[in-house]
């Protein structure tokens, strides 16, 4: 995956992921309800995300199925996000997520299982 998502193209793709196979009428209906977005808005989107390879859509109905998972995409974000903002350094994503926000003990358990399993 060597394109990047815009903000637009993540809003779409998160409604294709959670409904897919889904048509791009009941996208812009949901982007409609969700977002605010008219029906040409939503379809030039799904018309770039087709064409960045992120979906496949295909006749009767312009069904829209995912090229790419989430968990694919958020990998992707992540790595650039600690590339640009942290100097490729993971601990300092890390210390930066943890210094502002107090986790309960149930999310350090989880974060430590996380760790210990690497």
């Amino acid at each position: 995956m060597k394109e990047k998502l815009f903000d637009s193209e993540a809003k779409v793709m998160e409604i294709i992921w959670a409904n897919s196979p889904i048509s791009a009428k009941e996208i812009s209906v949901i982007a409609a309800e969700m977002i605010g977005w008219n029906k040409n808005t939503t379809y030039t989107v799904i018309k770039k995300l087709e064409a960045k390879g992120f979906i496949q859509r295909e006749d009767p109905g312009f069904i829209c199925t995912p090229l790419v998972s989430q968990s694919e995409v958020q990998k992707v974000a992540v790595t650039s996000l600690v590339r640009k903002v942290f100097g490729g350094s993971r601990q300092a994503l890390f210390s930066a997520l943890l210094e502002d926000e107090p986790l309960t003990e149930e999310e350090m358990q989880a974060l430590r299982k996380l760790i210990d399993k690497r």
